[in-house]
């Protein structure tokens, strides 16, 4: 799509995508066969100086859907009962339409074509999301093959391909303490995403484009 019939300065940001930062946490790394346990998004957003800014975040505690697995090793990785009631975990379906709804408005609203996924391993974190979404029949609101990694551009940038390692090396704080829970992760990525991008801000994108037509 031209960047002309792009007028929000989000959609023509990332070609008419909307960047959404996500993070899973499950039960392993088959997302066919494996629990989806907790997910956030931040919806980034932009600012009147064409600085891209973490906007509305959106999170979920999930209870693993019926026959899923949950490998021991992911169990203590995470360091909780993934059946506990304590976590307030909600059916997987509920989870996804949550996370879901305000990617779409925000889409319309922009006027991007669909959301990208941002992430660290980003295919990682899609490939769980289309597997909940094809599970409850839900309409993915996520470009199904494209994504936004921060380990690349953590390696382009900071040399570093490890999150907290980037994180830090960017001048953000990092509390380990907090690190590998889906909310704090996704929060740090989206920081991260923001940092990365605005090195190279809309007006500066804008000039190359009108740079390279001339």
């Amino acid at each position: 799509m031209s960047s002309k019939h792009l007028k929000h300065p989000l959609a023509r940001r990332v070609r008419g995508f909307l960047p959404v930062v996500i993070d899973v946490e499950t039960g392993g790394f088959n997302a066919q066969t494996d629990a989806l346990l907790e997910i956030a998004a931040v919806i980034l957003d932009i600012d009147s100086d064409g600085l891209l800014v973490p906007g509305e975040t959106i999170h979920a505690h999930v209870k693993p859907f019926a026959g899923a697995n949950i490998e021991q090793a992911a169990k203590d990785f995470l360091g909780y009962d993934p059946h506990s009631q304590l976590r307030l975990a909600i059916d997987e379906k509920l989870a996804m339409e949550q996370i879901f709804a305000p990617i779409q408005k925000r889409v319309k609203e922009t006027g991007c074509t669909r959301a990208i996924l941002c992430g660290h391993n980003a295919f990682f974190d899609l490939s769980f999301v289309k597997a909940a979404a094809e599970r409850n029949k839900l309409k993915c609101p996520f470009h199904q093959f494209s994504t936004l990694d921060s380990v690349t551009l953590g390696a382009l940038v900071y040399g570093q391909t490890v999150l907290a390692k980037a994180a830090m090396f960017s001048g953000m704080s990092w509390d380990n303490h907090q690190a590998h829970g889906a909310l704090y992760d996704t929060q740090k990525t989206a920081e991260l995403f923001c940092n990365i991008f605005n090195r190279y801000p809309l007006p500066v994108i804008d000039a190359i484009n009108r740079n390279e037509k001339s």
